[in-house]
């Protein structure tokens, strides 16, 4: 979203002979006024983040603008003042922001959140936020990460990789053919980014939102705009004036989070912006849009742009409020801070980085001495990142745990004072991950699963006839892997483990986790769950542990029953071949929920109040299709697991106990907590 072009790259027009296009600049302010609400208030402008794209537009359209003219006058672009041009315009302002946000995030976010500021702090001053962010979307283990402090750098990663090839295929085109190749050229382009966009929308709507091929099109709209160079006539102008605006404002306030996004949607916003500036702003020039806060806001967009997002992330460890609960009032601070900070940021360094050299060379010096400091910032807040994950792995060992330890705390024979005071360590880093092989894991070839979803841990220490025990799910079975593992070890197991993240292991008709999902993604779901259901039978094992996420693993099969018939009729059949193969079925009951409960961050929030925290049991604990086709399986061989009452008292759940923080993240356990349930899963489950 680094659209501050000077606006002498405008084409001629009564504006443009003064330098300054208001149209262009009221633009603007609608853009960044529409994604600053979306990311303050979301309910109240649910498509508000088509405001990037009315940005990309702009770009498109004052880029091109420029180059023409330069094409025109000399027949080439000279590609070192034009990346300096570019440098002296953006970089000093994302600098301090990113060198800003690092610093932030040492002082006010919780440790395990350093790594990724870190990262993507990297990514973002080399401009590849975008790809990074892309990749992270489809990471399953990365699902419930926090968003980071620069994460909103995506834009403008997006936008400075179409800078550096935009100028060379202008010039391509125009040395290729005549001056009418560059309509063609840019008009294919952008139809074939435009088709891309709409498919790779429809089948990785995820990676579609960031990736930059689906996004070329709409600078491409802009750039056509440009090259055009249509003059409407005044009533046409008018109309499509009139006619642009609605569009952006009709799709901000009628888009939203469930809205396949960019793919052609985005044709609404997008031409919409194109519209306005084709009639070159004739319902602009009003009272409203010339008026001065309106160009006051157009003129500090990009510094709002940038300081905006990270204000938002740290505003509830600033106020020690959870981010749910910030009401108006500190929102409207966040606001006006970022206005401030902007105001500053747009006089004192976006302004003065463009008079402050025109050389060239020098520009390209203070770009590579920026990047350092960026660098050398991430690369301590990684360093010092380490330190913390090391001693909090001795501290966890150096617990020996006991009977008022996590979950056990909750056994009123045990006697605890305070069972429910707050929590030894409040922020999850890496010692707390549930996930990751567990120790000791061997897996010899005569144990091993031919198939590459099962990994085998074989703590049999070569016995003849060692029991074989199966964990098998969604990321909701993995959470359990710390305990199983220990009774693993415990009892000389020998552990197979098969999961797949947000994928229900039933014959069911799948449509959604949490929000719908590709039908790419139900047939690799349903395809894995009955590969792996097969290895289980052929397998017969002494015992099948399962779970997964019903409570938001939808199923709609058409009849119209509840979820929990629909999934008694995918689970109980594969039951039975698996009891008829000789094993018996434990499911472990889910948890209560935590962030569909609760904000994430409560708990390091609030400290020394971890009662704050508490939930109604009610709320934290609905009902499970899963448990409940379980408990009422009319198979001898299947039993449940329910553990409720070590997370939940008659009338609350809770996020600490016994000194342990309960929850990794949004909805799986910290696996402290989990490993202080070994022996009542033991007990539970009966297998020596």
């Amino acid at each position: 979203m680094s659209t501050v072009v000077d606006e002498r790259a405008a084409p001629p027009s009564e504006d443009a002979r003064r330098g300054f296009r208001t149209d262009i600049q009221a633009l603007r302010a609608v853009a960044v006024l529409a994604v600053v609400v979306n990311h303050l208030w979301p309910h109240a402008l649910t498509g508000g983040y088509v405001g990037v794209d009315v940005f990309f537009v702009i770009s498109g359209y004052l880029i091109t603008s420029h180059l023409d003219r330069e094409i025109t006058a000399t027949g080439r672009v000279r590609l070192g003042r034009f990346y300096a041009r570019r440098v002296r315009r953006l970089l000093p302002a994302a600098f301090l922001v990113l060198a800003v946000s690092l610093v932030a995030a040492w002082f006010l976010l919780p440790y395990p959140r350093w790594r990724a500021n870190a990262t993507e702090a990297f990514a973002a001053a080399t401009y590849w936020e975008n790809w990074l962010l892309a990749a992270k979307s489809v990471d399953y283990s990365a699902a419930n990460a926090a968003a980071s402090l620069v994460q909103h750098y995506w834009s403008l990663s997006v936008e400075e990789q179409f800078y550096l090839v935009w100028p060379l295929l202008l010039v391509l085109l125009v040395k290729v053919r005549a001056r009418r190749a560059q309509l063609v050229g840019v008009a294919v382009v952008s139809a074939a980014s435009l088709a891309f966009s709409i498919h790779y929308t429809q089948v990785e709507p995820t990676q579609a939102y960031f990736v930059t091929p689906v996004r070329v099109w709409e600078f491409g709209l802009g750039a056509l705009v440009a090259l055009a160079a249509v003059r409407l006539p005044a009533r046409l102008a008018e109309a499509a004036s009139f006619a642009g605006l609605s569009m952006i404002v009709w799709s901000a306030f009628a888009y939203g989070h469930g809205t396949p996004f960019p793919g052609w949607h985005a044709l609404v916003p997008t031409v919409g912006t194109a519209l306005v500036i084709a009639s070159e702003g004739r319902r602009w020039h009003t009272p409203v849009t010339a008026a001065a806060p309106v160009q006051f806001l157009g003129g500090i967009s990009y510094s709002l742009y940038l300081w905006h997002w990270p204000l938002i992330v740290v505003a509830p460890f600033v106020f020690g409020v959870p981010s749910g609960k910030l009401g108006t009032p500190h929102l409207l601070g966040v606001l006006a801070v970022a206005v401030v900070l902007s105001w500053l940021s747009k006089r004192f360094v976006e302004d003065r980085g463009i008079t402050l050299t025109r050389r060239t060379g020098v520009t390209f010096a203070g770009m590579v001495a920026g990047l350092l400091v960026v660098s050398v910032a991430a690369y301590g807040l990684n360093w010092t990142y380490a330190r913390h994950v090391a001693q909090a792995e001795r501290d966890i060992e150096a617990d020996g745990g006991g009977l008022c330890h996590g979950a056990r705390a909750m056994v009123p024979t045990n006697g605890c004072p305070d069972p429910l005071g707050p929590a030894r360590v409040v922020d999850m880093g890496p010692a707390n991950q549930y996930f990751g092989e567990p120790p000791g894991c061997t897996a010899p070839e005569r144990h091993r699963v031919r198939q590459e979803d099962v990994k085998v841990c074989d703590y049999s220490g070569g016995a003849t006839d060692p029991k074989v025990v199966w964990l098998v799910g969604d990321s909701h079975a993995q959470q359990w892997q710390p305990p199983v593992a220990d009774l693993a070890r415990r009892h000389g197991w020998v552990l197979k483990y098969a999961y797949l993240g947000g994928c229900p292991m039933a014959d069911v008709a799948f449509t959604a986790y949490h929000d719908p999902v590709t039908e790419e993604r139900k047939r690799n779901c349903l395809d894995w769950s009955a590969r792996t259901a097969d290895t289980i039978t052929g397998d017969a094992p002494d015992l099948v542990l399962t779970s997964f996420f019903a409570r938001r693993e939808y199923v709609d099969d058409g009849s119209r029953r509840s979820a929990t018939e629909q999934y008694r009729d995918g689970l109980e059949p594969r039951w039975r071949k698996w009891t008829d193969a000789g094993a018996r079925v434990v499911v472990l009951g889910d948890p209560p929920f935590n962030g569909e409960a609760r904000d994430p961050d409560c708990v390091s929030l609030n400290p020394t109040t971890p009662g704050d925290c508490a939930v109604d049991r009610a709320t934290a604990h609905p009902e499970d299709p899963l448990a409940e086709v379980a408990r009422t399986s009319a198979n001898p061989a299947v039993s449940l697991v329910d553990l409720t009452d070590y997370f939940c008292d008659d009338r609350k759940c809770h996020a600490v106990i016994g000194g342990v923080a309960v929850y990794y993240d949004t909805d799986h356990l910290n696996r402290e907590f989990s490993r202080s349930l070994t022996p009542v899963l033991d007990e539970a489950i009966g297998l020596r």
